[in-house]
C-alpha cells in the first residue's frame, strides 16, 4: 500500500485530534482528508426514526453538503499547515458512513486510514455504532484510532505545551 494517508475529518473535536496527533507522529506527505455526509432521508433511517417525514430535504441535504465541503477545506488546511500535501475530499454516504470510508480507503489503495473516536460508553456505542470501530474491523488497511482524552481540557493543555 504506497498510496495516501486518509484523514477522516468531520469537524469534530475527535476527528481534529486525530489529524492533528496523526500529523505530528508521521511523516508528512501525500494525504486526503475526506469529508462523509449523508442525506436527510440516511440520517433519519439510521437514526432509529425511519418513520419521520421530511417534506423537502433538498435544502437540508445541500446545508449538509456545503458543511462536509467546508469542514473537508479546513482539514486539508490543516494538514498543509503541517507539512502535508493534502487535499480535501467529500463524499455522500450512500447507506452508511464506515463503507465510504472504507471504500475511498480501498479506491485511493490508502496507506493508513486516520479518525477519531468519540468517546461514547459502551450503552452509546452498541446504539448508536462507531464509525472509528467498524472502519477497524471492516477495513483490511492500517488503521489509527486516535482516543478522546479522559481530560476533558486535555486538548487545551496540550494546545499550550506543545507550542
Amino acid at each position: 500500500m504506497t498510496g495516501p494517508v486518509l484523514f477522516c475529518f468531520d469537524g469534530s473535536e475527535p476527528s481534529a485530534r486525530a489529524l492533528s496527533d496523526g500529523a505530528a507522529l508521521l511523516t508528512p506527505r501525500a494525504a486526503v482528508v475526506l469529508t462523509v455526509w449523508e442525506t436527510a432521508a440516511t440520517q433519519l433511517a439510521t437514526s432509529g426514526f425511519a418513520f419521520g417525514y421530511i417534506p423537502d430535504e433538498g435544502p437540508l441535504d445541500s446545508q449538509e453538503e456545503g458543511a462536509a465541503r467546508d469542514a473537508a477545506r479546513r482539514g486539508a488546511m490543516t494538514a498543509e499547515q503541517r507539512g502535508w500535501d493534502a487535499t480535501a475530499r467529500v463524499e455522500m454516504a450512500p447507506i452508511c458512513v464506515w463503507q465510504t470510508v472504507v471504500s475511498v480507503a480501498d479506491e485511493l489503495d490508502a496507506s493508513l486510514i486516520v479518525c477519531g473516536a468519540r468517546g461514547r460508553n459502551a450503552a452509546k456505542r452498541a446504539l448508536l455504532g462507531s464509525v472509528a470501530e467498524a472502519v477497524l474491523h471492516h477495513s483490511h488497511r492500517l488503521t489509527l484510532i486516535a482516543p478522546q482524552p479522559d481530560n476533558p481540557n486535555a486538548l487545551a493543555e496540550r494546545a499550550f505545551t506543545n507550542e
